[in-house]
Formats: C-alpha cells, sequence, structure tokens
C-alpha cells in the first residue's frame, strides 16, 4: 500500500475535475483536463502551499473543516467523502489508533445466523474485513464448493481469487472482481492492523503486480451490488445480481446473491435438488 494514499486520492480527484464542472474558464495551454493546484486551494479557501504538502504526503492532518472544503471543491459524491474522511484518519495523527483495533471477527451474532438461515436457499456469504468467509448458507456452499472457494482454513475470497489458478477460469470478469476486493479491503479494512498488513505481506509474496499494482492505486469505493457471471464446473454459466449490506459493528457484510435470467434460476435449482421455482430470476 501507498504510505501517501490521502495525498494519491486528493490529485487523483483534482485532475478528474475539469474547470468547466467547477464553474472556471478552461483556459489557454492546459496540460491536464483537471484544475491546477492554485485552483483548487482558490475555491477551497487553502492556500496552495498547503495543497501542495497535502497532495506529496507532506502534511497528513488536515482538520474536517480543510476535508470538507476539498470535498466541496471537487464535487465529490458521499461516499467519496467517507473514503477522504477515512484515509485522512488512517494515514494521520490517528494511525496508531487504527493500529490498535480487535482482530478480525470470525464469529457470527445470532441474529446474523438467523438472518442466513432464513435466506435458504439463496446462496449467501459473511466475510470479514480482510476477506474471510466466515458463514454461508447451504445454498451458497453448493454455488461455491465446486470451484475452490471454500477450500481455505478459514477459505478467504482475497486469497483465493489472486493465488487460486482455478479462479480466472471461473470469473470471466476475474479483473473487475479482483478491483472489487482490493476496494473492500482498503475502504473496510483498518490498513494498518497487524492483521492487514499479515494478509498484504503474504499477497505481495504469493500474487505479486496483480495483487500489489491495484493496492497501490488511487483508492475507489467497493460497489455494493451489481452481476457477476460464473463459469460453474457443474452446471454451467450463471449470471447472478448481488446485494450487499454492511454491518459495520462487527466489521463484516453480507452479500447475497439471486439469479439474473431463467437460466440460472434453473441451474441453483438443480446444485440445490431443489422444485423448480425456489428460486426466481430478478432483473434490474
Amino acid at each position: 500500500m501507498s504510505d501517501n494514499e490521502l495525498g494519491t486520492f486528493l490529485r487523483a480527484r483534482r485532475e478528474a475535475v475539469t474547470p468547466a464542472e467547477a464553474g472556471l474558464p478552461a483556459g489557454p495551454r492546459r496540460r491536464t483536463p483537471g484544475l491546477r493546484r492554485s485552483e483548487l486551494a482558490t475555491l477551497a479557501g487553502i492556500s496552495v502551499e498547503y495543497l501542495t504538502r497535502l497532495e506529496q504526503g507532506r502534511d497528513r492532518n488536515p482538520s474536517p473543516q480543510v476535508l470538507g472544503a476539498l470535498a466541496d471543491a471537487l464535487r465529490l459524491r458521499v461516499p467519496e467523502r467517507l473514503l477522504l474522511r477515512r484515509l485522512a484518519k488512517e494515514h494521520g495523527a490517528d494511525k496508531m489508533l487504527c493500529a490498535a483495533v480487535v482482530p478480525p471477527i470470525l464469529t457470527v451474532r445470532a441474529t446474523v445466523r438467523a438472518l442466513l438461515d432464513r435466506l435458504e436457499p439463496t446462496p449467501a456469504a459473511l466475510l470479514n474485513w480482510i476477506g474471510d468467509i466466515v458463514a454461508y448458507t447451504s445454498g451458497y456452499e453448493r454455488l461455491a464448493r465446486p470451484l475452490g472457494l471454500l477450500d481455505g482454513h478459514p477459505p478467504n475470497v482475497v486469497r483465493y481469487l489472486f493465488t487460486d489458478e482455478r479462479a480466472r477460469a471461473v470469473y470471466p470478469g476475474w479483473e473487475r472482481l479482483a478491483d472489487e476486493q482490493i476496494a473492500h479491503l482498503r475502504h473496510e479494512a483498518p490498513l494498518h492492523a497487524p492483521s492487514v498488513v499479515a494478509l498484504v505481506d503474504e499477497m505481495t509474496v504469493t500474487a505479486g503486480a496483480p495483487f500489489t499494482e491495484r493496492l497501490g492505486a488511487v483508492p475507489a469505493m467497493p460497489l455494493r451490488n451489481g452481476t457477476e457471471v460464473v463459469e460453474h464446473p457443474e452446471v454451467g454459466r450463471l449470471r447472478l445480481s448481488y446485494e450487499t449490506l454492511a454491518l459495520p459493528d462487527d466489521g463484516q457484510r453480507l452479500t447475497a446473491y439471486l439469479p439474473a435470467d431463467e437460466p440460472t434460476a434453473t441451474a441453483l435449482d438443480r446444485l440445490s435438488g431443489r422444485t423448480p421455482g425456489s428460486l426466481r430470476a430478478v432483473s434490474g
């Protein structure tokens, strides 16, 4: 991970906002389509020198007021504002406090376990902040075990995607899925926690550039819903719509998968041994 993620994020967002979007004239001889530092500094009401220090990582403790002014000037959406605040906390004066957090939770609250039971036969899984699969429905087990996703102890989505050679064959959209898992890791995990540092060290060696290049890229928010395509070894191609619910008190997230078309609904019924029609296709 970069030791200057806050600065990297600010610079990337500055370069992504056009003068027109910020209500400024484009002017001649621009080398990049984004805002100049002087323009962003003026819009945010701070000095160019201070903005330079922030972007270069020489100042890592901007006040909430400065962060709010920069977010307004950069026209950040709410999820991006949350990420901006988190990056400031992770790399600023709170860094050591973040490192002292409890390890990722491997237990399941009774109410969450009951929710999983009520989701049957829907494939659904509970993951902690480093990608360990903590609990799952029997529908998820029938979907994931033939893929090799549940082979680890504990099974871990990040390790599977980046180090199991089956993953790229199983997921035609592997690149996007890999991006998403790194986004979850960077957004949900305390990046200086010992468990995260250990995972990053391990994956740097075992996965190499596909992992480290994503970890070193500009931070991004993870998607909470979408569609995944799976080439399942037993029932063929599946198109799965997913929704992810955050459980921030536990540092966990619950993802449920539903068939995105009728052939997938039929295939999931076959996997679960259920009567056809147990899972209905969803759209939109």
